[in-house]
């Protein structure tokens, strides 16, 4: 189906306004006026994009205002924008790929953060047996905050059993994270504190829910700097620099925002009757129902939602999104829906 507007809480097909459930908009700033007010005003400053090396030798003041927020806000000691996080996720395994003797990864990570040549963190639900070999290495272990079809975020614990002659860098996209969990959605990075973590490094889209596109990676100060000598990260433009200072410039935007996400997800939480057929957490604004013909449901009553087939899986994904921008009478609606489908031994 197409539009012709960005689909916000609502959008029009055909001339009839069906609610919208759907996208990565999580923070519903892409429509949202201030938002696009500081835009403007940095587009008219640094102008509609850039096409220079972020190592050539004029230097934009956008990229270091932006890049110093990214880092305070995620709480790492450096952070860099790139052009998108795909782009993030593979400059970053390019970059480790000469020090790492095993990539391992959990289940279901997104292709940006994926390795041919990685091995299965878990084997049978139990941890890899290569992991606790005697064998000293280093290791490089990918995940996803939160993968595809789960409302958690990855497990981390089992970290702690890795021996000590294993030295691990670990590896976390945050695109369906940053912006959502955490203080004021400043994501999980902060909180992965496993002891024998030698090294912790962070991807994310940024085009998700903090509503710009491009990309951004954060670690520590010598990781980032090996990351600025890289020959692809040389070789490529910069994200745009107005959208790098706009990333500044929202700060108070970014909070607000995210306390109406959270306002939402609480109140659909309050709404929704326990049913083993729909995965939901009050922490995290996406529903995933496992309903028959569920989609169609909605759509017979003007409700649009994410349906699509990803990446290699046999069927189709529906997957429910809350942005910060519902309403409490949209909210109602889609619970409502839901609820006629409790099971009958719940």
């Amino acid at each position: 189906m197409k539009v012709t507007k960005f689909p916000d809480r609502v959008l029009k097909i055909d001339d009839e306004k069906y609610l919208y459930f759907g996208g990565t908009a999580y923070l519903g700033l892409p429509p949202n006026k201030k938002f696009q007010k500081i835009l403007f005003k940095n587009i008219a400053r640094w102008g509609t994009a850039y096409g220079s090396s972020r190592n050539a030798n004029i230097k934009l003041i956008a990229y270091e205002k932006g890049e110093f927020f990214l880092a305070k806000f995620i709480q790492a000691d450096a952070a860099v924008t790139v052009s998108s996080g795909m782009l993030a996720g593979r400059l970053v395994l390019e970059a480790l790929k000469s020090e790492t003797a095993v990539f391992y990864h959990f289940p279901d990570n997104h292709v940006a953060i994926s390795n041919g040549d990685s091995l299965p963190f878990y084997i049978n639900e139990e941890l890899n047996p290569r992991l606790l070999d005697d064998k000293p290495e280093k290791i490089t272990i990918l995940s996803d905050a939160v993968a595809s079809n789960t409302v958690t975020t990855a497990d981390f614990s089992a970290l702690e059993q890795i021996p000590n002659h294993k030295e691990i860098t670990l590896v976390i996209d945050e695109s369906h994270s940053l912006g959502i969990l955490g203080t004021n959605g400043n994501g999980i990075f902060s909180t992965i504190n496993q002891p024998n973590v030698k090294r912790k490094i962070m991807v994310s889209s940024l085009g998700k829910a903090m509503g710009l596109s491009g990309g951004v990676i954060a670690s520590d100060i010598d990781f980032m700097n090996q990351i600025k000598l890289n020959d692809t990260f040389v070789s490529s433009a910069g994200m745009n620099p107005a959208f790098v200072k706009t990333l500044a410039d929202a700060e108070e935007l970014y909070v607000s925002q995210h306390k109406k996400l959270k306002k939402n997800t609480n109140y659909l939480n309050s709404k929704l009757l326990p049913n083993r057929n729909i995965l939901f957490d009050k922490n995290y604004p996406v529903i995933y129902p496992k309903i028959e013909n569920i989609n169609s449901v909605l759509a017979s009553n003007k409700i649009i939602i994410t349906n699509f087939k990803y990446t290699s899986e046999d069927n189709y994904l529906n997957r429910i999104i809350i942005t910060a921008n519902h309403k409490k009478k949209d909210l109602d609606k889609i619970a409502k829906i839901l609820n006629q489908y409790q099971s009958k031994d719940e």
